[in-house]
């Protein structure tokens, strides 16, 4: 699989997206903040699912969001 380079800006605006649509991420933690606790990471220079982070609390609907905008992004 060739990766795109318009791939990784383009998950890093949906998760933007999901930021400013969800009504409490907003006053629990920053866009940018945010965007950083889904790192995208290669394996075999194929991208791997972002793994729920540990250090924030993100709930379960937001989680199953930024899995969807992943698989719509990179696949």
């Amino acid at each position: 699989m060739k990766n795109d380079p318009l791939s990784i800006p383009l998950f890093e605006m949906r998760l933007e997206e999901i930021h400013r649509a969800d009504p409490w991420l907003r006053y629990e933690i920053s866009i940018r903040d945010f965007v950083a606790l889904f790192p995208i990471r290669y394996k075999n220079g194929l991208p791997l699912k972002p793994e729920h982070p540990a250090v924030f609390g993100v709930d379960r609907e937001v989680f199953l969001k930024v899995l969807v905008a992943f698989s719509q992004c990179f696949n």
